[in-house]
């Protein structure tokens, strides 16, 4: 029976669009004659005034104002998302009715009107059509409301915060209970019918009112003010969202409505420093740059950073034909609003492929590259050793010879902390390429080498987090390898730009190291995202809970904790971020002889070789994966173990 009744009471709203206007039109033809004899009533002070020539009047009234509402548009309104300009719409009608049918009175000479009827009319028309439609819209949003709707409180009530509000007003799934806002001056304010409440007041809204999400909408706070916040959020029973960051709204990329979950960068998040210019600049603008890699998580990040710098022509490089096909067409409409246009040349190919690489840096006479190709998820080289080393020790000897020969000013190579001390195959691989490099620096050339070694990025391909998120959504558990492992985080765009400064410093082989802030304990950031999703974690304390987290053991070669630096010696350089270690070096000639058997080794699949001659040339190497250090395969063995990790 209540479905039916709402079925019905709804119907109005579920005629088609004509049949919408045609009612709007009728009820207007009612009301403006209602307004004509209501400003009578108004103006004699009886409820049954004589009219004498107001008949006339009465009778005008929607002959002559209706045609002025069809011009302006009133009827081609939407009524549930009725706003500013339809009001203007009956304003502006009300008024040249009004003046109409008193050049109207003058013209037919009606006599015994009183001129006040005319303003007097004015008003009660206004209220009349404009009222009812304020009413329709509000009636429509009631009987969207029902039980399934997610009740709201937005945290900051300035500028974003109002916008979100008459946004979400339109959209039937939310409602919009409070404002939450640490300003005192707008504490106890009501804006838009909607009270503004202090912080501490939020345990209760949300205990009284049920309320299911907080919104924050504050793009400009800074990194300490939205931790600051999210740490007071996170003991609630609520699900924490927020809106785009003030860069990405200023940009136009995204708008307020784009509501998201908090991600973990806002948790992590530091308060960033701004960069040095020179630094910046010094390797890209008006160069010619190139990066391979191009369409990975730091490679693309550092196209896109580099494109907003002015080089005078960006190279792509990159094996992946649809990785390629994504970054270049996100640097198209990217560089689309720069102030001159920037080339753009997506080159497919290896980094192993010395010729084509040696062919593509004199074609566009690259002075400086970016070599950000490398295979770097853990357990897939681990499983895939022999390609892992292929691509990351000998493609970066092969671009880096290429580089050389090309006459390249300044080559920088994107490491990672797990070359520090290894356990794992891809960890060896990239503290090899470094060695390289190192090696390679002590030959004359034209040719700069730097090296920048970090941590995690946040986000990037094989992250832990966008893992836990998709485990969130499915109900649980959350895997988390080991209670005790750390990790150090840094986000994509604060890595690419502190590798691109570096770069900018590097004399000839030079190892930096980036300042990767606190390091994080993964359960903690589990239960974190856990919490903030509005969920409770599921544990011998809560059993209870929404969902639980398991451990399921350090994958092979993985750490509890990772290192920067090998030795124990770094100095600061012109960046607070940036540090500069002193690494040993093997000499060129004897370490080009050790390539030439890793080499070899790769070929006939030799693990046992590989592992060993890894062992001897990278220092603290433990390899803690699927080959113990004593193993050493026949041939047979060796074709079934690659078989068996291919």
């Amino acid at each position: 029976m209540m479905g039916a009744t709402k079925r019905y009471a709804s119907l109005p709203f579920s005629l088609p669009r004509w049949q919408k206007r045609l009612f709007m039109l009728s009820t207007d033809i009612l009301l403006l004659p209602l307004a004509v004899w209501l400003s009578f009533c108004l103006r004699l002070g009886d409820w049954q005034p004589t009219l004498h020539d107001g008949v006339w009047m009465l009778l005008a009234a929607p002959l002559v104002t209706l045609p002025v509402f069809v011009a302006l548009g009133l009827y081609r309104a939407v009524i549930r998302f009725i706003s500013g300009h339809a009001l203007m719409a009956v304003f502006y009608g009300v008024t040249l009715s009004t003046i109409m049918l008193s050049i109207c009175g003058v013209i037919f000479d009606w006599d015994n009107i009183p001129r006040s009827v005319y303003p007097i009319y004015w008003g009660v028309a206004f209220l009349l059509i404009g009222g009812s439609r304020y009413v329709a819209r509000r009636y429509y949003y009631a009987l969207q409301k029902n039980t399934s709707q997610i009740k709201v409180a937005i945290y900051g009530a300035g500028q974003s915060g109002t916008q979100l509000a008459v946004t979400l007003e339109n959209l039937p799934e939310y409602h919009v209970i409070a404002y939450v806002d640490d300003n005192p001056r707008l504490q106890k304010a009501i804006i838009n019918g909607i009270h503004v409440h202090a912080r501490e007041a939020l345990p209760e809204l949300i205990d009284t009112y049920d309320i299911q999400q907080v919104l924050l909408a504050m793009p400009s706070a800074s990194a300490a003010q939205r931790n600051e916040i999210l740490h007071y959020l996170e003991p609630l029973d609520v699900h924490v969202r927020t809106i785009p960051g003030l860069v990405d709204l200023v940009s136009g990329n995204q708008t307020i409505s784009e509501l998201r979950d908090i991600e973990i960068d806002d948790l992590l998040g530091r308060p960033p420093v701004l960069p040095n210019t020179t630094l910046l600049s010094a390797c890209i603008t008006h160069k010619a740059v190139m990066v391979t890699g191009a369409g990975g998580s730091i490679g693309s990040e550092l196209c896109r950073q580099i494109i907003r710098l002015q080089p005078t022509c960006l190279v792509l490089f990159e094996l992946s034909e649809f990785a390629l096909y994504q970054i270049e067409q996100e640097l198209i409409q990217l560089a689309s609003h720069e102030p001159c246009s920037i080339p753009l040349i997506p080159v497919l190919g290896s980094v192993q492929d010395r010729q084509r690489v040696e062919s593509i840096l004199k074609q566009y006479h690259i002075q400086t590259l970016y070599h950000a190709a490398a295979y770097k998820h853990v357990p897939m080289v681990e499983h895939n050793p022999v390609e892992g080393i292929r691509n990351n020790v000998f493609g970066t000897w092969r671009t880096a010879e290429a580089a050389i020969a090309a006459g390249v000013e300044h080559f920088t190579l994107i490491s990672t902390d797990k070359a520090v001390r290894p356990t794992n195959i891809m960890g060896a691989s990239k503290r090899m390429a470094e060695l390289v490099l190192q090696g390679l620096a002590q030959l004359p050339s034209k040719t700069t080498f730097g090296m920048v070694r970090f941590g995690n990025v946040l986000g990037s391909s094989g992250s832990v987090v966008p893992l836990f998120r998709k485990q969130i959504q499915a109900g649980g558990p959350v895997t988390v390898t080991h209670p005790d492992i750390i990790r150090y985080f840094m986000t994509i765009p604060e890595a690419a730009q502190l590798v691109i400064q570096a770069g900018a410093m590097a004399t000839g082989g030079d190892v930096f190291l980036l300042d990767m802030g606190e390091p994080v304990r993964i359960l903690d950031m589990a239960k974190r995202m856990i919490r903030l999703s509005g969920l409770e974690v599921r544990d011998e304390h809560s059993p209870y809970g929404d969902i639980s987290i398991e451990f399921s053991g350090l994958r092979p070669g993985e750490k509890l904790y990772e290192e920067l630096l090998i030795g124990s010696v770094s100095k600061a350089t012109q960046h607070s971020r940036i540090f500069k270690a002193h690494e040993q070096a093997a000499a060129w000639p004897e370490f080009e002889r050790v390539l030439n058997k890793l080499d070899t080794a790769c070929q006939h699949y030799d693990l046992a070789s590989i592992h060993r001659l890894l062992k001897q040339q990278v220092q603290g190497f433990k390899h803690s994966g699927m080959m113990p250090d004593n193993f050493i395969p026949t041939p047979t063995e060796q074709t079934n173990n690659y078989a068996a990790c291919a």
